[in-house]
């Protein structure tokens, strides 16, 4: 069951367990390389799911340094978008976490200047980057609370796997002071 939280900003923050590439969302976030090299973790998830042509248009942004992003097609993903937000330089860095704050940041601002209204988020950095859930996720809730929202409303934060959604929402619960409430209807997922 996924779990929702309100913030003050007027966003609504959800995090479910899934397949981020299955989400029905305006765009998704690819934890990226500087090159825009879309290999393994979510990248190649994303890039399976959605077809070559989303990383053939990456390419042409690249490099991209940490703390930017760029938006591409989605190919043949139910989103209209992917971000690409990186997090590390070069393919499979260990990186530290205020990298996946940049990134997170970056993807935020991307959304907005795209006018997307949704968009879901992998754990930044938790695979090859290295980093644990839970750190990510506190932290990328923090940035998404301080955030001041123009087109967004609801931003999802996507699990692989049970430890991860549960490591996702003890970090969520530590940035926010709540356990967050069970949310039903979410449009994002729900497609275990």
């Amino acid at each position: 069951m996924a779990k929702c939280w309100s913030l003050e900003n007027g966003v609504t923050l959800v995090v479910d367990e899934g397949d981020i590439t299955r989400a029905r969302v305006d765009a998704v976030v690819n934890a990226a390389n500087s090159l825009l090299v879309m290999g393994g973790g979510v990248a190649g998830a994303i890039l399976r799911a959605g077809g070559k042509i989303i990383e053939d248009e990456a390419r042409k942004h690249a490099p991209v340094p940490v703390g930017k992003a760029v938006a591409t097609t989605a190919g043949s993903l139910p989103a209209k978008y992917v971000i690409h937000a990186p997090t590390m330089p070069r393919p499979a860095m260990r990186i530290p976490l205020e990298n996946a704050v940049k990134a997170t940041r970056a993807a935020l601002e991307e959304a907005e200047r795209i006018e997307a209204s949704s968009i879901a988020f992998p754990a930044m950095g938790a695979g090859v980057g290295g980093l644990r859930v839970r750190d990510v996720a506190r932290e990328m809730a923090r940035v998404v609370a301080g955030h001041r929202p123009a087109s967004i409303r609801e931003v999802y934060f996507i699990a692989y796997g049970e430890r991860a959604y549960k490591e996702m929402i003890e970090g969520v619960s530590e940035a926010l002071g709540g356990e967050g409430e069970e949310c039903e209807g979410t449009p994002g997922l729900h497609n275990r």
